[in-house]
């Protein structure tokens, strides 16, 4: 079954949903900060920034008790899913686990100008729950590709 990055897909009709993953209510606004913070903040500033924040996020917003990878993914889908945030795919790899965040309001909301430091939010937080779960300081979560047309972005666990 081919996935969403290997289907091909009019660019307008790609662009058109990925607009729709944010409401229109906040966008005006949070593209006007996200272009104030792009002026006045250095990128890895801002990654930093939006690490802590996704932290915070994760850390008020606590995994329900976890067994299996299964759980896991579940469990912050979960929580994804009831803020309208899209779910997440956990694969376990040989060393490391690839987690595969879908439709991500974040280019929706703060605009493509912000994409080098946005999905931080979601690496901050993916990082605290793995954290909440045992993994370790030794561990961590780092983004691995840019959030795609309709906010689908990659992260790996691992050392």
């Amino acid at each position: 079954m081919l996935s969403l990055r290997e289907t091909i897909v009019d660019p307008t009709t790609l662009e058109y949903l990925g607009s729709r993953l944010a409401s229109r209510q906040w966008t005006g606004f949070l593209g006007a900060l996200a272009r104030e913070f792009s002026d006045q903040l250095p990128e890895a500033d801002l990654r930093a920034l939006m690490h802590r924040v996704g932290a915070r996020f994760a850390s008020e917003s606590a995994l329900a008790d976890c067994q299996s990878l299964d759980d896991v993914q579940f469990a912050m889908s979960k929580i994804w899913m009831a803020q309208d945030w899209g779910w997440v795919t956990v694969h376990e790899h040989d060393d490391s686990l690839h987690i595969s965040h879908h439709c991500s309001p974040l280019s929706a909301a703060f605009g493509q100008q912000a994409s080098p430091w946005m999905a931080a939010f979601l690496e901050g937080a993916y990082q605290r729950w793995f954290e909440q779960l045992g993994a370790g300081k030794s561990l961590s979560v780092k983004q691995a590709g840019e959030p795609d047309a309709v906010g689908c972005v990659e992260f790996r666990l691992g050392r």
